[in-house]
């Protein structure tokens, strides 16, 4: 094998191993702010149902959608309330993981 063959497939490979470490990377969890009203609350399961407007960088239209949540942040936190709050899309899961009035 000529020194230009070698070249070219230790190019190949390198960009083969790059692809694969690529794909099985996790993917990074998505952030976003957004705005809405509380419309219940299920403390005992971690979830809160929130109407809320276009999320575009979670690519939710607006909606009611139930959030995970740790149950720690519904302090304060009712049915009926005007939050804003930071979800994440994470392993298929929406997750509040700020929420202020």
């Amino acid at each position: 094998m000529s020194h230009c063959n070698r070249s070219v497939s230790a190019g190949v490979l390198a960009a083969l191993a790059l692809s694969v470490a690529a794909y099985v990377a996790p993917v990074a969890a998505q952030e976003a702010s957004a705005s809405g009203e509380v419309r219940k609350i299920d403390a005992a399961e971690g979830k809160i149902m929130i109407k809320h407007g276009a999320i575009a960088d979670l690519n939710l239209p607006a909606m009611t959608l139930a959030y995970r949540i740790d149950p720690a942040l519904l302090a304060g936190i009712a049915p009926g309330d005007k939050v804003s709050f930071t979800a994440r899309r994470q392993d298929g899961q929406y997750i509040i993981v700020k929420i202020s009035k």
